[in-house]
């Protein structure tokens, strides 16, 4: 009976990753939401077309990979539930749905275009996420993943909220036309050849905005960890795996020039005394941390979106050599979830307050 608690406990958080990466799948799938009406199209004839109409083999692998990921997780969130037998068909058919959703909305969009191909593809690859779902998730080692998060984090749905939220903040962070813990996108245009490059002039606001971006993750590791003193060093890892991360991205998609274009001295120094400050913190109560996070989370709203100039993400694209649609769809997402994020944090902080 315990070990059936503690896994439906711990459950949430697959829960929660698995929804927000379907709204993920829904905003690159219907973005930019606008110019809806119907274009006379019947889904049975979308669905009985040749193969390979309007797709290529790049569509094709890019389709399967976006949806294996929603594949795993919603994987590993049945096999808590159903057990191993009906984790690989139950997920498949909840890709396949999600799927034939977003064929289908897109008929009504003249942007995007339906494919029994694309559908194929995301199906496809949400049955390779459900068959790695069922060989992991028994696992001794998937088993001790849950266990460390047990021994560093505190029990709960809060905390699997606040664990959800950090791994979002992540995944926005990773952009490479974002500065490091910036919000706003960068807007350099394309040198030329033997160009003369004005020095950007430095922006005090940016350094206050990273610092608070960065406040933000800090307080909210601080109400999740079960020891405080463990906050600075799990912080530390955090942003090391996105300075990784964010310089493969950099390599993978932008143009030479431009591969450093995310560090500045504005992040640098924001950084810095984001860090001096978190761990004053560490002696603040929990009420205090609590009054601190809410704070930071309203300061950082206020300037997103009453003081800093949020650039387009067409504005980016003299950085990438890559011009796929795909790359346009996750610089929107990134913005948007910036945008999010502090309301999910005060979301997140109200909870843990009322608790």
């Amino acid at each position: 009976m315990k070990t059936l608690i503690f896994h439906a406990s711990h459950s949430r958080l697959r829960i929660y990753l698995t929804a927000g990466y379907a709204l993920f799948i829904v905003y690159a799938s219907l973005s930019p939401f606008s110019g809806w009406q119907d274009q006379g199209l019947a889904f049975s004839d979308v669905l009985t077309a040749p193969l390979k109409q309007s797709s290529t083999l790049f569509d094709s692998i890019t389709n399967l990979l976006a949806y294996l990921p929603f594949g795993l997780l919603l994987g590993l969130t049945l096999h808590t539930y159903v057990g191993a037998k009906w984790t690989v068909p139950l997920a498949l058919a909840g890709g396949a749905a999600l799927s034939a959703a977003m064929e289908y909305s897109q008929m009504y969009l003249p942007a995007r275009f339906s494919s029994n191909m694309d559908l194929l593809s995301n199906s496809t690859g949400a049955l390779i996420g459900a068959l790695l779902a069922a060989t992991i998730a028994p696992r001794r080692w998937f088993a001790f993943l849950t266990y460390w998060r047990g021994r560093l984090f505190r029990p709960g749905g809060s905390a699997d909220f606040g664990l959800a939220l950090v791994l979002l903040w992540v995944f926005a962070q990773v952009n490479p036309s974002l500065p490091m813990l910036g919000n706003v996108f960068i807007s350099e245009l394309a040198h030329q050849p033997f160009m003369t490059v004005q020095p950007a002039p430095f922006h005090w606001l940016e350094v206050f905005t990273v610092t608070l971006n960065l406040l933000m993750l800090g307080t909210l590791l601080l109400t999740l960890l079960r020891h405080r003193r463990d906050a600075m060093i799990v912080l530390v890892a955090v942003l090391f795996a996105v300075a990784l991360m964010k310089f493969f991205a950099a390599a993978t998609l932008l143009k030479s020039w431009a591969l450093m274009l995310w560090v500045n001295s504005e992040a640098m120094l924001g950084l810095l005394i984001g860090l001096l400050l978190l761990s004053v913190a560490l002696l603040l109560s929990q009420r205090a941390v609590l009054l601190l996070a809410t704070t930071v989370a309203l300061g950082h709203l206020a300037i997103g979106f009453f003081v800093l100039d949020k650039n387009d993400p067409d504005s980016t694209y003299a950085l990438f050599y890559w011009h796929y649609g795909h790359l346009l769809n996750y610089s929107g997402l990134s913005q948007t979830i910036m945008l999010a994020f502090p309301f999910l944090l005060l979301g997140y902080l109200w909870r843990v307050r009322m608790r």
